[in-house]
């Protein structure tokens, strides 16, 4: 059974906001700390915020999150940062994702914590995406809602 990939939004001040990817209706924030905690990892765990375009240049949304811009600093192609630290900041306390592009799915695994690259996130996801859900999602967020 494939996921759904949807987003929420959180207003961090009057003018800017965080886009939260959510994997089943759930904020990817709240599946990743749970996973964290539920594997002894309280140094810390969570933390986690959404991503702030107007903080950091990503490119084009549909093409960040298909993994097709420069991957994340240090990271492979097909890298992106999924979520930043909950300040906002991707180099401060980001989770990482691969992004795996097949012809009818997008595929989100291989994640890490680069900041804690002894951490093992093996058993977390790998999410599964409808290649077209996806990117009629990401393009529905860019059209309603002015993001890119």
């Amino acid at each position: 059974m494939k996921n759904l990939l949807s987003f929420k939004f959180e207003n961090k001040d009057e003018e800017t906001v965080a886009i939260v990817p959510c994997v089943d209706g759930v904020g990817l924030d709240q599946l990743v700390a749970d996973f964290e905690r539920a594997a002894g990892h309280s140094d810390p765990a969570g933390g986690y915020g959404g991503l702030i375009p107007s903080f950091y240049r990503f490119g084009p949304l549909l093409s960040y999150l298909l993994g097709r811009e420069e991957p994340v600093q240090g990271g492979g192609q097909g890298e992106i940062y999924v979520l930043s630290c909950e300040c906002g900041e991707v180099g401060c306390w980001p989770l990482v994702a691969h992004v795996r592009l097949h012809q009818n799915k997008v595929i989100w695994d291989g994640f890490s914590q680069p900041h804690r690259p002894r951490r093992n996130y093996e058993s977390f996801g790998p999410f599964e995406f409808e290649r077209k859900q996806y990117e009629q999602t990401i393009e529905d967020l860019v059209r309603c809602h002015g993001v890119d």
